[in-house]
């Protein structure tokens, strides 16, 4: 099983000098450019920017088998849960079902013979 790396609540260095020099490009495009062609640059930079703080985390996701080692787990809780609930249920269908066979007739059901 491959393990994956446990997620970080602080972003890399690296990621955050990417942001930070998206953000001067952006500005600077307004400084020095017309600004329909530095609004251009400002989108495809903040769009760019936007990629990479979206791709940084790709491989922290779990494994198929962590998700479905952790679903398994929910599917045990949840039937020993409600254990009493599936044991109540089998009582009261056994005794419907008992009461069906004394309606059928079937011989030796019914304690009052009729």
């Amino acid at each position: 099983m491959t393990e994956s790396r446990p997620p970080s609540r602080r972003p890399s260095p690296l990621l955050l000098v990417a942001v930070v020099a998206g953000a001067a490009v952006a500005a600077g495009a307004f400084w020095l450019l017309d600004p329909i062609v530095a609004a251009a640059v400002a989108i495809m930079t903040v769009t760019a920017v936007g990629v990479v703080v979206a791709a940084s985390d790709w491989e922290s996701h779990a494994t198929f088998e962590e998700r479905e080692h952790a679903r398994a787990r929910r599917r045990k809780e949840k039937w020993d849960r409600n254990a009493g609930a599936r044991a109540r249920d089998r009582a009261r269908w056994e005794a419907y079902q008992a009461r069906q066979a004394r309606k059928a007739g079937t011989p030796g059901s019914d304690p009052a013979g009729r």
